[in-house]
């Protein structure tokens, strides 16, 4: 299939029908992983056209995906990064805890949007923000393919920062999704204190399986499963 670049013709749309004059684009990385912070991103870009190349950031290679991180940096009329920590998952179950991260990186723009752009089919960020989901947004929507990829290299730079103190877990690599590696390294070390302890890669590991937490609600069981399966490093 041919490259397709994304457009502002959502963000016209929500112009033209709501009044809405900031639009953000929000999109997450982070979900699926067995460790570390699930990561938010929320950009503002205006209309101008965006830098060449630009899509959803597991479309593009690590060295292209890495320069046009820099690009967007400063193309981007304002961007903010919102985490929520591995502990927050597990307490809050992954909905809640996505909210979370959002709101922090949507608070935490120089200006609140009067709308948002969010990936995916799920409005897990709800009132009193005013959404429109759109699926594969990070593909489709300028703003949103903006957050994914500076969501993405941020939040790998912060996982390659953990495996240099947890080495035998190759976060650097895998960015604390499931890999050969990083399941060997659980078999024979157990979880760091970075590691989501209610996700359920614990039940294949009988040594640590004490450790699990309580199991999350079925939605967000749905939503672990969905990022799993997904292996976006």
């Amino acid at each position: 299939m041919p490259y397709q670049p994304p457009t502002h013709s959502v963000e016209r749309s929500l112009r033209a029908t709501t009044g809405a004059k900031i639009v953000a684009g929000v999109d997450e990385v982070g979900r699926g992983a067995w460790a570390g912070p699930v990561t938010v991103c929320a950009a503002v870009t205006g209309l101008r056209r965006p830098p060449e190349g630009l899509t959803d950031s597991k479309l593009l290679t690590l060295k292209r995906r890495t320069a046009l991180a820099v690009e967007l940096e400063s193309w981007v009329t304002a961007y903010a990064l919102g985490h929520s920590s591995p502990q927050e998952i597990d307490e809050l179950g992954m909905t809640a805890a996505l909210r979370l991260a959002a709101t922090r990186a949507l608070e935490a723009l120089p200006v609140r949007p009067d709308a948002v752009i969010l990936d995916g089919k799920h409005d897990y960020l709800g009132a009193p923000w005013k959404v429109r989901t759109v699926i594969k947004g990070d593909q489709s929507c300028v703003v949103v393919s903006a957050a994914s990829v500076i969501a993405k290299v941020r939040r790998d730079a912060m996982m390659a920062e953990l495996g240099e103190l947890h080495a035998d877990f190759a976060f650097g690599d895998n960015a604390g999704y499931p890999s050969p590696v990083h399941r060997a390294a659980l078999e024979e070390l157990g979880p760091t204190p970075h590691h989501r302890l209610s996700w359920s890669y614990l039940d294949a590991l009988p040594r640590w399986q004490h450790l699990k937490r309580a199991r999350i609600s079925p939605d967000d069981m749905a939503l672990e499963a969905g990022g799993q399966l997904g292996f976006d490093f």
